[in-house]
């Protein structure tokens, strides 16, 4: 099936690795122009290396930007004045009691997950209007309908992204512009790795253990009962970015393994 995505420019925040470097790799596969993102240059040039590996003739370039120092973040759109298609993936989490998440954590998450996509979003998302095409995905989570007990100030700023998208999602009416949201459920993704090593440095379980643990007893109405991979995510979001995509608008988009029960 062809995406019709060919020579679309297309920025993916916090993609050097995982579901944001599995989505940057489809998109190359559909002759879009990518630019990826990580905190550091040395990331973003190996990142970039790795996809020319993976795809001929890949149009990759990259971004270095901290999106807890919005002056990184300044830089960067000066450096990228104009997108067809924005997807909103840098994040930050973490396994905290409660009782634990001083201030600064909550602000600290919140600056990186949720104000990173809309000082992005209020960039370009004008520039989509005036040209009456244009896509935003925010890359949200179970997370969001699901509050994890044992990160709520994550599970808080899953919930503002979805908040955030359906707003925009309102702002687009008449336009062949949308706005949506990607729900991934446990991806094994670098960070879901570093989150299972927490874990099982905190029970003192073996990680083998605590990953069927995790499906047992922390994640037990998943259908999938297995994490899915980067490159699942990567596909349902490349295919909500594409033309073929156009009456999809302020949706939540379930790729969740089965997680969330309601309608």
């Amino acid at each position: 099936m062809d995406l019709q995505l060919k020579n679309k420019i297309v920025f993916i925040s916090g993609s050097t690795a995982g579901i944001g470097f599995a989505i940057a790799r489809k998109f190359l596969q559909e002759g879009a122009q990518v630019i990826i993102n990580g905190r550091t240059k040395a990331s973003v040039d190996k990142a970039v290396e790795a996809l020319r590996s993976f795809v001929v003739n890949a149009a990759v370039s990259g971004i270095a930007a901290d999106f807890s120092k919005v002056e990184e973040v300044n830089r960067l759109l000066s450096g990228l004045p104009e997108v067809d298609i924005l997807v909103n993936n840098t994040g930050i989490f973490e396994p905290k009691p409660f009782a634990q998440i001083t201030d600064d954590d909550w602000f600290t998450f919140f600056e990186v997950n949720v104000l990173s996509g809309i000082r992005l979003s209020r960039y370009y998302f004008p520039g989509m209007l005036e040209k009456n095409w244009g896509r935003i995905i925010f890359i949200s989570s179970e997370s969001a309908i699901l509050i994890p007990a044992e990160m709520i100030h994550y599970g808080m700023t899953k919930t503002a992204q979805i908040a955030v998208c359906k707003g925009l999602a309102e702002l687009t009416k008449g336009t062949n512009v949308t706005v949506n949201a990607i729900l991934p459920g446990p991806t094994k993704s670098r960070g879901m790795g570093g989150f299972l090593a927490d874990l099982s440095q905190a029970s003192g379980k073996h990680p083998v253990e605590v990953e069927e643990d995790f499906f047992k007893n922390i994640r037990p109405g998943s259908l999938l009962q297995r994490f899915s991979t980067p490159e699942e995510i990567a596909n349902t979001t490349v295919y909500y970015c594409s033309p073929l995509a156009s009456a999809t608008n302020a949706a939540s988009i379930r790729v969740d393994g089965g997680l969330i029960k309601n309608i």
